[in-house]
């Protein structure tokens, strides 16, 4: 059994000073390293939050530089286009008018060659026609 005398009250200082010196030379030190690594991820949670946030400005500002960049270049090709388009056109008028030219060219040159062999052929017309003649009926004019 459990006997209350002088030996409790040693056994209770006993108690209190190994509290005391285990919080001094254990609990303490170990509550600051806890204190120091609680302190450092705190830090690096932030530091952490920090670069999320940057790398979402950052890729906020490269879709818009994509997009703008998209935006852009569909004008460029869209410019492009329009002015393929007005040389197409221009080429095509430039094309049209030579071919007009070159065919008024060929109709007076084939006129001209007409006349000159309807004006050749003209003498000979009364000799053609005494020959088809002749082939026709058979006998001579």
């Amino acid at each position: 059994m459990i006997n209350v005398d002088g030996s409790l009250f040693i056994q209770m200082v006993n108690f209190v000073v190994l509290i005391w010196a285990l919080n001094f030379v254990l609990y303490r030190p170990i509550r600051g390293i806890l204190a120091q690594r609680r302190e450092k991820v705190e830090g690096l949670e932030q530091g952490i939050a920090t670069y999320e946030q940057d790398l979402s400005e950052k890729e906020k500002a490269l879709q818009a530089g994509i997009k703008q960049a998209r935006e852009k270049g569909q004008k460029e090709k869209e410019e492009l286009e329009e002015q393929a388009r007005e040389q197409e056109r221009q080429m095509m008028e430039q094309i049209n008018e030579k071919a007009r030219s070159d065919m008024a060219e060929i109709r007076e040159r084939v006129g001209r060659e007409v006349e000159s062999v309807r004006k050749s052929l003209q003498p000979q017309v009364d000799q053609f026609a005494d020959q088809i003649s002749e082939k026709i009926l058979g006998r001579a004019l």
